[in-house]
């Protein structure tokens, strides 16, 4: 084959190489996506919100001192108040006119189901009996009774005896004339365990002592305690004691109109007559209040007795006026502790008192 003939050979394969290369054709670039300007869907809110939790409902019927007795049933109430602070309950109250509203005002907290219903004051026993059994999942509180055996009944009692040694014993050393008083509200078991251990604290100190008793009949009637305690005073005494619910308000008033002492009862009572209440023997229904309403609220509650005494500070003796010297302080801590260590049981009753032999210490 001649140069020429190749030559043109090559110049037409090349020419149809050209020819193929641009009759493939070219894939389009992908789209880039489309900008938008939405943001993004949040998930859709609920208008709902969760029901808060309604707090327990704690109910006290009071006996017929009612509140404003300025000792037992106020002494309750600061309880329950004290409850409410801390653990954001609720707490309601029934004013007790007469023994006959006890039934019904335990029925009526019964049924609108409240958590807790304290009974104040052993006057509530036969009542509590019979609502306990009618309402066997209700539970229930009372004060200064025992023996009740209901399973859904806490029981809380003290050792008023230990606690009105004590002021006995101040008594004792206080008076100047040895004609001592004590003003109790009704005779019953309770009551008389403050009157024998008072006479039994008077008479381990100063047994030369007469100690003036009388009761009012009642827990409620100031004029009836300020009448008894004019006719103690005029007999002698100048200091007297009472264990007597709102009738000892009638004693302070007593006190600080004819000027001697008065040795106020459940919670310090100083405040009615400062330079005439000479002590008040403590018995801290509140703290009973409290640690039976703590109990429901943490899930423990259990019936029976539960009791408060001198190794428990469940009673003792207060001094916020200041008229206490030094001396009557340590006479009065020094038996304190004696009764604590169990060194000697303080009577209780008529039968112990006789039997009573002062503790030497």
């Amino acid at each position: 084959m001649s140069k020429k003939a190749v030559a043109l050979m090559l110049v037409l394969l090349l020419v149809g190489m050209m020819f193929a290369g641009c009759a493939q054709k070219e894939e389009p670039a992908p789209a880039a996506p489309e900008a938008t300007t939405e943001e993004p869907t949040a998930p859709e809110a609920t208008t709902e919100t969760p029901e808060p939790a309604e707090p327990m409902v704690m109910g006290m019927i009071t006996d017929t001192g009612g509140l404003g007795d300025q000792s037992f049933n106020d002494s309750a109430w600061l309880g329950l108040e004290k409850v409410e602070q801390d653990f954001g309950i609720e707490r309601q109250v029934l004013e007790s006119q007469s023994a006959d509203d006890y039934m019904p005002n335990l029925v009526s907290f019964a049924e609108e189901q409240v958590n807790l219903i304290y009974g104040v004051g052993f006057l509530f026993d036969e009542s509590m009996k019979t609502v306990a059994d009618k309402f066997p999942d209700q539970k229930f509180a009372i004060i200064d009774s025992s023996g009740l055996e209901k399973d859904n009944v806490a029981e809380i009692v003290f050792a008023e005896n230990e606690g009105s040694f004590l002021v006995g014993v101040i008594a004792g050393l206080k008076t100047e004339t040895n004609v001592i008083g004590f003003i109790g509200g009704m005779k019953f078991p309770l009551i008389e365990k403050f009157e024998y251990g008072f006479k039994a604290g008077v008479k381990s100190v100063n047994p030369d002592a007469e100690v003036i008793v009388n009761y009012a009949d009642s827990f409620e009637d100031s004029a009836k305690g300020k009448e008894i305690a004019l006719v103690q005073h005029q007999a002698g005494a100048d200091v007297i004691f009472h264990a007597a619910g709102g009738v000892g308000a009638g004693l302070i008033e007593a006190a600080k109109e004819e000027g001697f002492w008065a040795i106020g009862v459940d919670q310090d009572q100083s405040h009615l007559a400062p330079e005439n209440v000479l002590c008040s023997m403590m018995k801290r229904v509140d703290v009973g209040v409290y640690k039976v309403a703590q109990s429901v609220i943490d899930g423990t509650f259990e019936s029976g007795t539960i009791v408060f005494d001198a190794k428990n500070d469940g009673v003792g003796y207060s001094d916020l006026a200041g008229n206490l010297t030094d001396d009557l302080k340590a006479a009065a801590d020094k038996y304190l502790e004696a009764i604590k260590a169990g060194t000697f049981a303080v009577p209780a009753t008529e039968a112990e008192f006789d039997a009573f032999v002062a503790p030497a210490l």
